[in-house]
């Protein structure tokens, strides 16, 4: 890593120009963050590979017909279950092993214990993955991790936690906003955790059960993801563009607002049920009101950009970035609409809701840190990427194939509504789904070949790599 961007960690750091920089080696365990890039590419094929079998069910072509333990129900809980805890978690915490101990230019609490994490969190996802097959799934949506696995995970959330804390509770004076949301997502994570996987199993039952529920889905997004990933945001961005965050007022805005709106705002899957209208209003207005908080982040990270418009199209992970936050503002604005009660009675239940979850599941957060990968796997190998037309090829097929997606279940979600709504045959939405599922189809393989060529051009890449060679010695021309 170059000199001038630990310079600028030192700054973010609080401390000053007479204060020794510590050497890279010592702060960043590179093949650790290796190690979790590279398993949370394992996980991201693993949960194509659910999404396909159930996308060719629908259409009535599933190959593996009649085999319970590949059966398209229990995959499609893998596919979701290892997105989020094994490609998005493993990745997360890949960056985090990166940007935490650059930014507080402090190591992480304990190198063995960061080594043990990462074995304990792949026996995680490796036990979560065994127990769905195996139909021991937790009847709780999002929640489905086998009940014996919870704890487990929630010991291991609270490890991380320990793990990254430390370093960040000994920072003297202002924090950089990226360790505000940092420290601030150890703590959401580990709590909304615990809540959506203990509270409905063993404490509440009925309509509070899915109040619960609605709230665990929702912050799984809000107050686990989103905090990782605009924290990841504010320290790549500001490093790739070489110049401050625009704003640091609205950046604050951000944070607040995320932290005062986003928890409220999960039941608001579940309008028009049993559960009381003021808890369903309230969810109502909470998200509209995270959509306003929502444009004051991504103005700031426009503003930051102004001027410098040609790093979008030279600069492949800046790409990667500012894609994804104008698909995260597609998304909340989605959000806004989809939660008015006269909105909520055309869309509910519909691929409407499928395609708002794969645009900001993978349409933002899979984005960003893809767009990190793409950053950082050059310096971990110590090796310039074997080829840029790969790279462009990665993200072309990645950024259309999902805009073809989302657009394409939003459209069948209105269509199945409008349908429902007519008080036709169940049948009859069904068939008119057809085409939009094959096309969806056809949209995931598209998305399919973008990873693949990923994975040769990282293979090719790895192949080169001088692998002992110092970061610090290494000029990485990269494709930045």
């Amino acid at each position: 890593m170059s000199d001038a961007a630990l310079v600028a960690d030192q700054a973010n750091a609080g401390t000053d120009e007479t204060t020794p920089i510590p050497p890279h080696a010592e702060l960043v365990d590179e093949r650790l963050v290796l190690w979790y890039f590279v398993a949370s590419l394992a996980c991201l094929f693993v949960s194509l590979s659910g999404g396909f079998l159930m996308a060719f069910q629908l259409i009535r072509q599933n190959p593996l017909d009649g085999i319970e333990l590949l059966s398209p129900g229990r995959w499609r809980m893998l596919h979701t279950n290892v997105i989020a805890y094994g490609f998005l978690a493993n990745a997360f915490l890949g960056m985090l092993h990166w940007v935490v101990p650059r930014l507080t230019l402090r190591p992480v609490l304990d190198k063995r214990l960061s080594l043990f994490i990462f074995a304990a969190w792949q026996v995680v996802v490796l036990g979560t993955c065994i127990g769905l097959v195996l139909g021991h799934a937790q009847g709780v949506e999002w929640g489905e991790t086998p009940v014996w696995i919870d704890p487990l995970a929630l010991i291991g959330l609270f490890l991380v936690a320990v793990n990254f804390m430390t370093p960040i509770m000994k920072q003297k004076g202002p924090m950089y906003v990226s360790l505000w949301y940092f420290t601030a997502a150890f703590i959401w994570t580990f709590l909304t955790y615990a809540m959506g996987n203990f509270v409905p199993q063993y404490f509440v039952s009925g309509t509070s059960a899915g109040a619960v529920g609605g709230l665990f889905i929702h912050d799984l997004v809000g107050l686990f993801v989103t905090p990782l990933g605009w924290g990841m945001m504010y320290y790549f961005v500001p490093i790739l563009l070489q110049k401050p965050i625009w704003s640091h007022g609205l950046s604050l805005v951000g944070f607040w607002g995320l932290a005062f709106f986003y928890p409220l705002q999960g039941i608001h899957h579940f309008l028009y049920t049993p559960i009381p209208m003021f808890l369903q209003y309230g969810a109502v207005i909470s998200t509209i009101a995270v959509e306003l908080v929502v444009t004051t982040v991504v103005i700031n990270f426009f503003g930051t950009l102004w001027g410098d418009g040609k790093q979008f199209w030279e600069n492949i992970p800046i790409r990667w970035f500012y894609t994804g936050m104008v698909y995260y503002f597609m998304t909340c604005f989605q959000c806004a609409l989809q939660v008015t009660m006269t909105f909520q009675q055309l869309i509910h239940f519909t691929d409407w809701v499928v395609g708002h979850a794969h645009l900001v599941m993978f349409g933002v957060f899979s984005m960003w840190l893809l767009g990190v990968m793409t950053y950082l796997f050059p310096r971990l190998l110590k090796t310039d990427w074997y080829s840029r037309s790969l790279c462009e090829w990665h993200y072309w097929l990645s950024a259309v194939g999902l805009l073809v997606m989302a657009g394409d279940l939003t459209l069948a979600g209105l269509f199945q509504g409008w349908s429902w709504m007519g008080l036709v045959t169940w049948d009859h939405s069904y068939e008119i789904s057809q085409p939009f599922w094959i096309t969806r189809l056809f949209a995931g393989l598209t998305i399919l070949s973008g990873q693949l060529c990923f994975l040769w051009n990282l293979y090719k890449t790895w192949q080169m790599s001088p692998g002992t060679t110092p970061a610090t010695q290494v000029e990485l021309a990269t494709a930045t």
